[in-house]
């Protein structure tokens, strides 16, 4: 600051004053464009320790500037200069490309691994429902009717026939066909998003949600299970069901972690506490959407192309094994940062 009045009260030759730093907001200027074309990673050692350095240098430069009202021209080259510099060293990822691939190989894995007992709660209370429900409609067939909407069954109920049933999940075209999966897929989807976003009210609509879906599917599987059709509709779901109930799961694990975050807050406010873990299940419930996409694509080619049991079985059976390695693996540090 003192230099600064100093300055100020005597003027500043700018021919000098270019002489004499010229030579730094060049380089500061080639390391923050090769960063902004590359990476981070494209410096060396020696020149990220410097970078903070003439930024800090390029700043002074930049204030004398204007105390001394040196030209027009000089301020403004220092100014767009110092933001180029400011946001490389403080502000977020300047490239989308960037911030998409960081989030794919950085933050959605993190964000699982670091949600895995909520993300497993959420997937024992569907596998939970789903046997329930199995085991009640088995029990008492008329539970059926009490558990599953009629909109979602589409005629698939306890008076359909084995044969109808059976065209269910091994004809290949057919337009109520269609309709009835896309329905079981849109419900899902539904689930997904209210399981996360219902996670703010302590997530006990979340927890009745994964339950009530569980429910659902198990009382269908009942239905199929009772004419003879039990493995085969399980195939049918698990072609895409493995990466949609899995994406489901994800969901409610996002939703149970602000839920818990509200009513533990620790010594956060609630507030605060609902700020910092929304920003994991934030990053939890956008890899959950991509699932759900992935869900669909599965559902809409397999459900035409791909007929027999044990095909289907494998499928789901590689898609699931897909997916706990590629969020579960444990990662290296490199990389670690978000992306500069």
């Amino acid at each position: 600051m003192t230099a600064i009045v100093q300055a100020a009260a005597a003027p500043v030759n700018a021919t000098r004053f270019r002489a004499a730093h010229q030579a730094d907001w060049e380089r500061l200027e080639r390391l923050v464009t090769r960063v902004e074309k590359r990476s981070v990673r494209a410096l060396g050692d020696d020149d990220l320790l410097a970078l903070p350095q003439l930024y800090r240098s390029a700043l002074s430069s930049l204030s004398l500037a204007r105390a001394t009202s040196l030209d027009r021209s000089l301020v403004a080259y220092l100014e767009q200069l110092c933001t180029r510099a400011y946001f490389l060293l403080y502000g977020p990822p300047t490239s989308p490309a960037r911030a998409i691939g960081h989030f794919f190989r950085r933050g959605w894995p993190e964000a699982a691994q670091a949600l895995w007992r909520e993300t497993l709660a959420a997937f024992v209370l569907l596998a939970v429902g789903i046997l329930a429900g199995y085991l009640i409609v088995r029990g008492d067939p008329a539970w059926f009717y009490s558990i599953m909407p009629e909109s979602l069954a589409s005629g698939r109920d306890l008076a359909a026939s084995a044969e109808s049933l059976r065209e269910t999940i091994y004809t290949r075209k057919d337009e109520m066909l269609a309709a009835f999966a896309t329905a079981l897929f849109t419900n899902n989807a539904q689930v997904a998003i209210f399981a996360f976003a219902l996670g703010f009210a302590f997530a006990v609509p979340t927890a009745l949600l994964l339950a009530y879906n569980g429910l659902m599917l198990g009382a269908l599987w009942a239905v199929f299970a009772a004419k003879g059709l039990g493995v085969g509709f399980m195939g049918w779901i698990a072609i895409h069901g493995t990466t949609e109930l899995f994406a489901i799961a994800l969901a409610g694990g996002a939703g149970f972690r602000i839920g818990t975050a509200i009513a533990f807050p620790g010594r956060l406010s609630r507030m605060d506490a609902a700020t910092a873990a929304g920003r994991q299940a934030a990053a939890l419930m956008a890899g959950a959407v991509v699932m759900l996409g992935v869900a669909g694509l599965l559902e809409g080619i397999g459900r035409q192309t791909v007929l027999g049991d044990g095909p289907r079985y494998a499928i789901g059976g590689a898609m699931l094994t897909g997916w706990l390695v590629y969020l579960y693996l444990p990662r290296g540090t490199r990389d670690a940062a978000a992306p500069a």
